[in-house]
């Protein structure tokens, strides 16, 4: 008779029984598969419930079983949780390697916080208005490079581009003003046909769950490249993606009205159902706290950013990410990225003594984030963290 374990959870873990985030882990010497964190563990789910759908090396095969499935298997695991498990079952987080749980299809990256856009307008745009025309009637976005998003704890290389200089033609070279954007990213699991919008009332029968995001930048890079057409080279270097895929029925507690919109959006953007999200970020660099950011005030909620996505038909498929752009609040100790943190360079700030504006080689950035979780007390999303190495 195989030997049997029950996972013991820490007091105050923010990985308990209500939010079982999944993964895709490779133990030592073995293949990857899908599993579930409960405390400091990890729940093989192919050995757990005996199902090959999850000895695979991303979540896909699983997200494109669609909503129904998805609330099965979580039922499962809870129960599963609640036991004692198969010895072979069980690893310690700190034991396995995790690598990218989805295979990205597209990426799509949004500009969907408010006080982020009002700042950097305010910036771009001094003597005019911070909001392009445009802004509060559409969540404005751009389709990314699904090809550099990398999970959690990959080395972030300096990226090269053209710069302005002084005499306005560019010279070539490594970004001198390298940067973060903390946002949430959202993943496809149930795609949809062209042609075939997503309402915001079916927000959730097609995305599975929420990860966080750092999408790296070279603001010297994108400021010169970016007219007319926006972010390119600037911006497709890397995309961090956490390891760890929260899945949204672990967020029924965290749920919240937006904040007022002016003037009403068009019909097709009215949300059906409240998708504002109380999710709190912290954003450390080199470990030292220099903001939380908080999502309860983004503009626009994921379902709109899902429906102006797919309103003029475009497909979505299993594992299309997109993300909600830097989540910015109102105040400094709330912005999402160190341009608006030191104010374009113009205004520093101390990192351990040292007066910094921009990332240098050997920096580390970790992005944390809680929710209100099911049954009271905070869950944790995991975290996304890179570390800039020297340009090639």
């Amino acid at each position: 008779m195989s030997s049997r374990v029950r996972i013991e959870v820490p007091e105050g873990s923010g990985f308990g029984p209500t939010h079982l985030p999944y993964c895709v882990f490779r133990p030592l010497g073995e293949e990857p598969r899908v599993g579930v964190r409960l405390g400091d563990s990890i729940i093989d789910l192919a050995v757990a419930l005996d199902d090959p759908m999850f000895h695979q090396p991303s979540l896909n095969a699983f997200m494109t079983q669609g909503p129904q499935c998805w609330r099965e298997v979580r039922e499962r695991v809870a129960v599963a949780a609640d036991s004692e498990l198969p010895a072979a079952a069980v690893h310690e987080v700190r034991a396995v390697r995790l690598d990218l749980p989805v295979e990205i299809g597209d990426y799509v990256d949004f500009y969907a916080s408010l006080d982020h856009a009002t700042a950097l307008g305010s910036m771009l745009r001094p003597n005019g208005d911070a909001l392009l025309p445009n802004w509060r009637h559409l969540p404005v976005g751009y389709h990314g490079r699904s090809g550099t998003v990398v999970v959690s704890g990959t080395e972030v290389i300096r990226p090269h581009g053209q710069r302005r200089t002084d005499s306005g033609a560019p010279d070539f070279g490594p970004s001198r003003r390298l940067d973060i954007e903390a946002e949430l990213g959202f993943l496809v699991g149930a795609g949809s046909p062209l042609g075939t919008p997503i309402g915001t009332g079916d927000f959730a029968e097609h995305v599975f769950g929420v990860a966080l995001v750092n999408d790296w930048s070279a603001r010297d890079i994108q400021a010169w490249e970016g007219q007319p057409l926006g972010p390119f080279l600037g911006k497709s270097f890397a995309t961090s993606l956490s390891a760890w895929v929260t899945p949204l029925d672990a967020l029924t507690e965290a749920r919240i009205p937006l904040p007022a919109q002016d003037p009403e959006p068009l019909p097709y953007l009215r949300d059906e159902a409240a998708w504002g999200l109380d999710i709190e970020l912290r954003v450390s660099w080199n470990n030292q706290l220099v903001s939380t950011p908080p999502f309860r005030r983004m503009y626009w909620s994921p379902a709109q950013m899902l429906a102006h996505m797919t309103v003029n038909g475009a497909s979505t498929r299993t594992g299309d990410l997109f993300a909600s752009g830097t989540i910015s609040g109102a105040e400094r100790g709330e912005r999402g990225s160190l341009m608006e943190m030191s104010w374009g360079g113009t205004e520093p700030i101390e990192l351990n003594g040292v007066q910094r504006t921009f990332l240098n080689d050997g920096d580390e950035v970790v992005i944390t984030a809680t929710a209100p979780a099911v049954g009271g007390g905070r869950m944790e999303l995991g975290e996304v963290r890179g570390r800039i190495a020297k340009a090639v």
